[in-house]
């Protein structure tokens, strides 16, 4: 067996690249689950190259800092074929959390899936390695396997329970350790040994070619990493400020509403909801339902400024009057203890998110 050591500042400059690439992929597809399909396959795609390019990065940034006592280069199909799988498995999840309802199921479910994509991604690597064969065992692969499904799992959960830019940094730093930890726990398990084999797939890599392929490749996910850093560190839009002399505000009577031939006006405090009838609406305040002339449409343009959220394509609710909440597989239900007119309101999947912030969730 081969004594083997590595340099420092390689093994730090492999951390660097995985948690740029953790950064630039999760971000890349914060808020992708609110744009149509199209775009939506378009984000994701570009997030899968940086992520699992950013692992297949990593590790090979690892492997030029590896010292060896003898000379030894790569199979270049097999180096390929390492960074497709990386970028394919973690296409794979991305399409699970972006195109199926995000529950529990399926964000454990993706966090293995990239777990299994960065220990796949190793492994096919190692083996491209010619003139020094790697060795392991079965209890050596699943060790690394093991740490690399619970850090991944990990990493997922946080970065996707709830999609705050604290909860990306964090994402971040998970993701990071786990490509970082699962390379080191593998190569610290594995031995190497000369080999008289140097027949390979594809032509040959050595080091110096090899690390010219990786520094371009860390280049664009340094590039990609700054342009989303820039959206990232933007600073919230700061409101005009008021002016010396205010025009008095448009006094409005309130919401109309139809009774018996005449028309009266309800304030938008006391609505818990609105429901579209047709062209017209309906009111729900307290044991009553009151017919009004506006359209979903209408309601919703002139009752934003008081709080009111599209919590269906039927329904507006007002978060003040909400008493509890519950989360489906992919929508949710809001419930109102106060209003005998209409218990619970239907969430759909499109407007859970701005539900969930709105009642602080």
């Amino acid at each position: 067996m081969l004594d083997y050591s590595h340099n420092a500042w390689l093994v730090a400059a492999s951390l660097a690249v995985a948690l740029m690439a953790g950064f630039t992929g999760l971000y890349l597809t914060h808020g992708a689950s609110k744009l149509d399909d199209q775009k939506r396959k378009i984000i994701v795609a570009l997030a899968a190259v940086v992520l699992g390019g950013g692992i297949w990065s990593m590790h090979f940034v690892a492997m030029l800092g590896l010292q060896l006592p003898i000379l030894f280069y790569y199979d270049a199909l097999i180096t390929l074929i390492s960074a497709l799988v990386a970028i394919l498995m973690v296409g794979l999840a991305l399409l699970l959390l972006h195109f199926r309802p995000r529950s529990v199921q399926t964000i454990i479910g993706a966090g293995v899936i990239v777990g299994l994509g960065i220990v796949v991604m190793h492994y096919i690597g190692m083996a491209g390695m010619e003139l020094c064969r790697p060795v392991y065992n079965a209890w050596d692969v699943l060790l690394s396997t093991l740490a690399s499904v619970v850090l991944s799992v990990v990493a997922i959960w946080v970065a996707y329970d709830n999609r705050t830019q604290r909860n990306i940094l964090l994402g971040t730093a998970c993701f990071g350790l786990a490509v970082f930890t699962m390379h080191f726990v593998a190569t610290g398990l594995t031995d190497f040994t000369a080999s008289d084999s140097a027949g390979g797939a594809g032509p040959a890599l050595n080091n110096q070619v090899l690390a010219m392929g990786v520094t371009v490749a860390v280049f664009l996910i340094c590039g990609a990493f700054l342009l989303t850093g820039v959206s990232f560190l933007e600073p919230a839009a700061v409101a005009a400020p008021a002016p010396l002399n205010p025009e008095p505000a448009t006094l409005r009577a309130g919401i109309p509403f139809e009774r018996e031939g005449q028309t009266f006006f309800a304030a938008p405090t006391e609505i818990a909801a609105i429901r579209a009838e047709g062209h017209y609406t309906v009111l729900y305040i307290g044991a009553e339902k009151l017919f009004c002339p506006w359209s979903i449409t209408e309601a919703e343009t002139r009752l934003t400024p008081d709080g009111f959220l599209r919590a269906h394509r039927s329904y507006l609710v007002n978060p003040k009057h909400v008493s509890g909440f519950e989360r489906h597989k992919d929508n949710g239900t809001c419930y109102f203890d106060g209003v005998d007119a209409l218990t619970k309101v239907p969430v759909s999947r499109s407007r859970l998110s701005d539900i969930r912030d709105a009642l602080g969730l």
